[in-house]
C-alpha cells in the first residue's frame, strides 16, 4: 500500500501529531540550527498555511549522553511554542489551548521509558492519541527505529508522511541494488556492511575502504594500530564479503606535515593514512562516468585538512558532473559539499538521514515506513 501524504488529508482545524527529527549538535550548551530543521520547515509551513493544529514529538540525544537535553532551544529554532512536558497536565493543557495554524513542541520524547517499547499499548500513546485526528511522520531518519513516537501512534490514528519523508522516498526509489554504483566511505564500517551483502558494484574509501583493504589481506603498518578496534570488530565479517568489491589502489599519508602518496606495495608504512591516492581517484572517476545511478555515503579522507580533501573532492565533482541520478548522504559528506563549494543542485538528492538511509538502500524494511503502509 502507498503511504498517504499531506495531500491525502483535509488539514483545516485538524489536530496533527507530527514526528520530526530535530536532533542536532549541541555546542557550548547551545542547540545548533541544522539542515534537517530547515528542511522540516516545508512541512511546518504547509501545516500552518492549511490551519492545522500541530503538535511535534521529537528527541535530542540518548539518555546518559551529554547531548541528551531539553528541546526548549529547539523550539525557538523551528519557530514553535514549547512546553517542558510530554504527557502531564502542562502538556495536555498546552495542546488543548492551541489555535488553528499554531505549532507546539513537546519536550524530549526520550525522557519517557515508554518511547522505547515501540507499541501502542503504553501511557504515551493512550494519553496523547485521543487528542489528535492525524499522525504524520516526517522523520525518515528515525524510521529504522521501532520506537513509540515512530511505530506506536500510526497503529491507532489515521496516518501519513510529511514532505521531507516524501521527497526522500521518491529519490531513494530510483536507487536499486542491481544497477547502482555504491561509493561507501566514512568512519563507520558497520553502516555499510548490509550493502556489501547485496551488491558488488561498490567502490570503497575512507576508514571503511581501509578496513576492507585489510580484510583482503593487506597490512598498512601504523594505520593497522590506529584501526585496531575496527579490525577486531569488522575484518572477520568483511573477509567473505570483500571479494569483487573495489578497494583503494593507493593512499595519502602525512610525512613531516605534508601529504605523500603511497601505492599499496609501499605498505606497511610507519605513517598513518589520511586520504585515497591519485590512482584511486582516477579509477573511481572513470567508474562514476560509466554509472547510470550513484549512491555515495561517507567521505574519502580527512577533510578537516585541505591537503587531504583531494579524494573526496574528486569523487564529489565527478558525481556532480555525471548525467547519472545521484543520492549523496551522511553528515560529513553533506558538510564536504558545502566546504568544497560544490553546487548541491548538481546532485539528484542530498539525504539528511543516517542509519535509516543505509538500511533502506540495503533492501531492509524500516519499521517506521511499514507501519505507515497499513
Amino acid at each position: 500500500m502507498k503511504i498517504p501524504t499531506l495531500s491525502s488529508f483535509n488539514l483545516k482545524n485538524k489536530r496533527v501529531l507530527l514526528r520530526l527529527d530535530i536532533n542536532t549538535e549541541i555546542i557550548d550548551g547551545k542547540a545548533q540550527l541544522s539542515e534537517r530543521m530547515k528542511a522540516h520547515q516545508i512541512t511546518l509551513d504547509e501545516l500552518k498555511k492549511k490551519k492545522a493544529i500541530t503538535v511535534i514529538l521529537a528527541h535530542q540525544g540518548r539518555p546518559g549522553n551529554k547531548d541528551f537535553t531539553s528541546l526548549e532551544q529547539h523550539a525557538k529554532l523551528i519557530k514553535a511554542k514549547f512546553v517542558p512536558d510530554i504527557v502531564g497536565e502542562p502538556a495536555l493543557n498546552a495542546i488543548k489551548s492551541l489555535k488553528p495554524g499554531e505549532v507546539l513542541l513537546l519536550d524530549n520524547v526520550r525522557n519517557l521509558k515508554e518511547e522505547f517499547d515501540g507499541t501502542e499499548n503504553n501511557a504515551l500513546v493512550k494519553t496523547l492519541a485521543p487528542l489528535f485526528d492525524i499522525y504524520i511522520n516526517d522523520a525518515f531518519s528515525v524510521s529504522h527505529r521501532a520506537q513509540t513516537s515512530v511505530t506506536g501512534f500510526p497503529k491507532v490514528l489515521p496516518h501519513g508522511m510529511g514532505r521531507v519523508m516524501e521527497s526522500e522516498i521518491k529519490s531513494l526509489e530510483k536507487i536499486n541494488l542491481k544497477d547502482t554504483l555504491f561509493i561507501l566511505g566514512g568512519a563507520k564500517p558497520k553502516e555499510n556492511i548490509d550493502v556489501l551483502k547485496n551488491s558488488k558494484n561498490v567502490l570503497t574509501c575512507g576508514i571503511f575502504g581501509q578496513v576492507c583493504t585489510i580484510a583482503k589481506g593487506y597490512n598498512f603498518g601504523a594505520q593497522n594500530k590506529f584501526l585496531k578496534k575496527e579490525i577486531a570488530e569488522f575484518v572477520p565479517i568483511l573477509k567473505p564479503l570483500v571479494k569483487g568489491i573495489q578497494t583503494p589502489l593507493d593512499f595519502a599519508v602525512k610525512v613531516k606535515g605534508k601529504r605523500k602518496d603511497l601505492s599499496l606495495n609501499e605498505f606497511p608504512s610507519k605513517y598513518e593514512i589520511f586520504d585515497i591516492g591519485p590512482e584511486t581517484q582516477k579509477f573511481y572517476v572513470k567508474k562514476i562516468k560509466q554509472a547510470s545511478s550513484i549512491f555515495m555515503k561517507g567521505v574519502a579522507g580527512y577533510c578537516e585538512e585541505r591537503q587531504f580533501q583531494e579524494g573526496t573532492k574528486a569523487i564529489l565533482k565527478a558525481i556532480a558532473s555525471s548525467k547519472a541520478f545521484s543520492v549523496v548522504g551522511g553528515g560529513h559528506t553533506t558538510a564536504a559539499i558545502a566546504k568544497l563549494k560544490i553546487n548541491k543542485k548538481r546532485f539528484g538528492y542530498i539525504s539528511l538521514s543516517g542509519g535509516a538511509l543505509d538500511e533502506y538502500v540495503a533492501g531492509k524494511k524500516l519499521p517506521g515506513l511499514e507501519v505507515l503502509r497499513r
